[in-house]
């Protein structure tokens, strides 16, 4: 690897973070993605190495061309890999969600992806070959209830990497996957303000019949027995590395359990599902 500089979006807090941190230890030049400049701040106060904070958000085309220009100022116009970390959370059952949440976490889900990936890709193309880490979540292989939209996003992910991977094979640029169970990171805590106040507003009695739901999903978000965020860095670090990167992998607590569901015949799934939310 002569070229080691890499771009990590969402890397204010959690996996990002933890990412922007353990690989600019491991010699990577780390250009990282943050939403503000007191992230940019406390990026840099804590950091070892490389580190280079860019005011990234991942919506605004803008802000992405600048740090695009930014980046290849930097480097020569070449860049060998980005890592699309940058994501929310949003649950709670489909029919008590709002439009407008919904429409933001595609667009920075999954249309944020995209558009990081479509700016930055020519600089990684002038490399002569690098990696492209998409931060999945076993959401990407099994919808639970509550998480539909979350879910949805990640299984997108998921068809964007697996049609990207032989789109840039003749280029020798890698797409990889990273799938984590739960982590804990902050997006538990925002997760559980945000579906508060989401939940504060909806409709009573139509709250009332999922209420079963509701309660399961805050027993989940508070108590989620998340692995460290740098467990999926050193995988992330892993994967940009080595020779022959997998597409996928998998990484978390008792993460077979949820693999094994997604394998089930869809019946027997549901039937445990439901059995297990009740």
């Amino acid at each position: 690897m002569k070229n080691r500089a890499v771009l990590i979006t969402g890397a204010s807090s959690g996996i990002g973070r933890a990412c922007a941190m353990h690989l600019s230890q491991r010699d990577f030049r780390v250009f990282a993605g943050v939403r503000s400049s007191q992230d940019a701040d406390a990026l840099l106060a804590e950091a070892f190495g490389n580190i280079t904070p860019l005011l990234l958000d991942v919506t605004d085309t803008g802000a992405i061309a600048a740090a695009v220009e930014r980046v290849a100022e930097a480097t020569g116009g070449t860049l060998y890999g980005i890592i699309n970390n940058a994501g929310i959370g949003l649950g709670g059952p489909l029919e008590l969600l709002p439009g407008d949440k919904i429409s933001q976490l595609l667009k920075v889900n999954v249309l944020g992806a995209v558009a990081v990936t479509q700016a930055f890709l020519p600089l990684i193309r002038n490399n002569r070959g690098g990696r492209i880490i998409m931060i999945s979540s076993i959401s990407g292989r099994i919808a639970l209830p509550g998480l539909s939209v979350y879910a949805a996003s990640k299984f997108a992910l998921e068809a964007l990497s697996d049609a990207l991977r032989v789109e840039l094979k003749p280029f020798n640029i890698a797409v990889v996957l990273i799938e984590p169970g739960n982590v804990a990171t902050p997006i538990w805590e925002k997760s559980i303000a945000d579906n508060n106040a989401v939940m504060a507003q909806a409709d009573a009695a139509v709250k009332k019949l999922y209420a079963n739901l509701i309660q399961a999903l805050d027993r989940i978000a508070q108590n989620p027995q998340g692995i460290e965020p740098a467990q999926v860095a050193s995988i992330v670090a892993h994967a940009l590395v080595v020779k022959w990167p997998r597409s996928r992998y998998l990484v978390g607590k008792r993460i077979w359990i949820l693999e094994l569901l997604s394998w089930l015949p869809d019946s027997i799934r549901d039937w445990i599902l439901l059995r297990n939310f009740k």
